[in-house]
């Protein structure tokens, strides 16, 4: 059974640090795009990062130089290191897997566009403020 569980987030201040992660099961992760889209209340589908299945990591333009995606394949988990963190990065974060025949080009803005042509877990809320 395919299944992406979200765990971390929570609240921090501009500045800080937090870290998100995604564990995946029923799926090989280099068949498919993997990554994270957030969304705001009242807010589109932003894209954050993705990787494509030779591992190559693509982010989006507002958290490019602030976050990092990892896989830790021991773990099968996805992990966003998200910091300086900023207000406007407060949103349901959310770990998608994208078969690679619907993201034929797997970049930052890819977990948002494709994220209905694939799987995705319940999402895990970041909350920034002051």
């Amino acid at each position: 059974q395919r299944r992406l569980m979200e765990s971390g987030g929570g609240s921090a201040q501009p500045g800080n640090s937090l870290r998100v992660s995604c564990e995946v099961a029923g799926l090989t992760t280099k068949d498919y795009c993997m990554g994270w889209f957030r969304q705001a209340p009242g807010a589109k589908r932003e894209g954050v990062a993705a990787m494509d299945s030779d591992g190559f990591v693509s982010y989006g333009g507002a958290v490019k130089g602030r976050f990092t995606m990892t896989l830790d394949n021991t773990k099968n988990t996805l992990v966003l290191q998200m910091n300086n963190l900023k207000t406007e990065d407060t949103g349901m974060y959310t770990c998608v897997a994208i078969p690679v025949r619907f993201a034929s080009a797997c970049v930052g803005s890819s977990p948002a566009g494709l994220a209905d042509f694939g799987y995705r877990g319940q999402g895990t809320q970041v909350t920034v403020s002051v």
